[in-house]
């Protein structure tokens, strides 16, 4: 898996501002292994696309109905 070596990666505090989250949350999904992340010595970094792709993959669309005509007659 080579990604590229112009891709910027992220710090916690990062994470947890781009989420909109306090900085747990983005260790949590570290320790559960939800995002894919990289190791530099003893600090962790996470590439914009595993954060990308994490938001895409949690993202839910809304459910469109249809909604019923109202003033029909039953027959």
């Amino acid at each position: 898996m080579n990604r590229p070596t112009t891709e910027r990666l992220l710090t916690i505090p990062e994470v947890a501002e781009r989420l909109g989250t306090a900085e747990r949350f983005p260790r949590r999904l570290i320790a559960e292994g939800r995002v894919t992340y990289i190791k530099v010595g003893r600090h962790v970094r996470i590439p914009e696309s595993a954060l990308a792709d994490f938001i895409e993959a949690n993202t839910i669309q809304p459910v469109r109905r249809r909604r019923a005509r109202y003033g029909r007659v039953a027959a």
